[in-house]
């Protein structure tokens, strides 16, 4: 796989931050954005959007990759190409709202706390992924700067950074909370489902007989990793016999991918062929055409909407109230809107 563009600086994060180090270990892409946009739809509130739009089940293998497009853009991209996805995944979400069915309430998907809860799940499922099936826990800095950088990547989305959880401690609480507000529904069940036999109805752009021989055991290593509780909300169930074969499978097959990064651009070209090449030039230790490193907030000020996402939220809740027709921001680079997914992650 080719790089498809020239990275003008190194985006938000060092090449050796931790945060690269996990997100682009296979078993990011394999297994935890499905973990991620499986646990996901334990939220009531993302389930009716996502129920809502139906992208899920009519377009299941675009929704995945623009998944990853967006997490890969904001942890490998450069400055520009972060900010352009951060504003234009706000204006996809900004027409993501309306009546939630299961709580008579109403789901809006730029909601902070609704949007912490997408970002805090897909980072924390990378991470256990990373543990269960790669090269084990990270060591107390290392996860510490690891939440560090969680906190930076959230001021990508309309979130309250200081409600941003800082260490595994804090992120355990976070998770706890939330477990009183989740809940299942024949929706839920129906998506996740679907979404565990990513390798009949995702990764179709996989050799047949491959899908056939993996498709087993991608689902009963995402299975592995749920709590025994989660599992009857998700309709699932596996024995812990399976959850400790699988671990042995997976373990040494993503050490070996991972020393093959040929292998692991063959793959992401056929599972994510929009997302994978924003990591091409990492995997390959290819730098960027320069060093320099931005804050999200300065990032914005040279390449974006100047807003922040939280203000550009206050900007849509004040014209949805007016019931005018919001006035999208023009980019610098002109392109189609692209459909990002709103992904999960592991609770307890």
């Amino acid at each position: 796989m080719a790089s498809s563009f020239i990275r003008q600086d190194e985006g938000l994060f060092v090449p050796d931050s931790v945060a690269r180090r996990v997100w682009s270990y296979p078993t990011s892409a394999l297994l935890g954005f499905i973990r991620a946009v499986t646990i996901e739809h334990l939220d009531p509130d993302l389930t009716a959007a996502v129920a809502h739009s139906g992208q899920v089940v009519q377009r299941p293998a675009l929704r995945y990759d623009r998944t990853v497009q967006y997490f890969a853009t904001v942890l490998f991209g450069d400055a520009a190409s972060v900010i352009k996805s951060s504003d234009v995944l706000m204006k996809v979400h900004s027409r993501a709202y309306g009546p939630n069915p299961v709580t008579g309430g109403e789901y809006d998907s730029n909601d902070p706390a609704s949007q912490l809860w997408i970002h805090m799940t897909a980072w924390h499922s990378i991470l256990y992924v990373y543990e269960m099936y790669g090269p084990g826990k990270l060591s107390r800095t290392d996860e510490n700067e690891y939440w560090r950088e969680c906190a930076v990547a959230a001021e990508c989305q309309p979130i309250h950074v200081h409600d941003v959880p800082r260490t595994r401690g804090e992120v355990q609480k976070y998770f706890d909370d939330w477990r009183d507000r989740l809940a299942s529904s024949e929706a839920a069940v129906h998506n996740i489902e679907f979404i565990l036999a990513g390798m009949r109805t995702i990764f179709t752009a996989l050799p047949a007989p491959m899908r056939a021989v993996m498709g087993p055991v991608i689902r009963a290593g995402v299975i592995a990793t749920y709590p025994r509780w989660m599992r009857a909300l998700m309709g699932v169930r596996q024995s812990r016999v399976t959850d400790s074969a699988v671990v042995a499978v997976l373990r040494p097959g993503m050490a070996a991918l991972a020393r093959s990064p040929r292998a692991q651009l063959w793959f992401l070209e056929r599972v994510a062929p929009r997302g994978g090449p924003v990591l091409t030039d990492h995997l390959r230790g290819i730098p960027a055409e320069t060093s320099s490193v931005y804050s999200p907030e300065q990032a914005r000020k040279k390449f974006g909407d100047p807003r922040t996402p939280l203000e550009q939220y206050a900007d849509q809740l004040a014209v949805r109230r007016d019931g005018a027709t919001a006035k999208p921001y023009e980019h610098k680079h002109r392109e189609a809107p692209l459909e990002f997914a709103a992904p999960a992650a592991r609770v307890g």
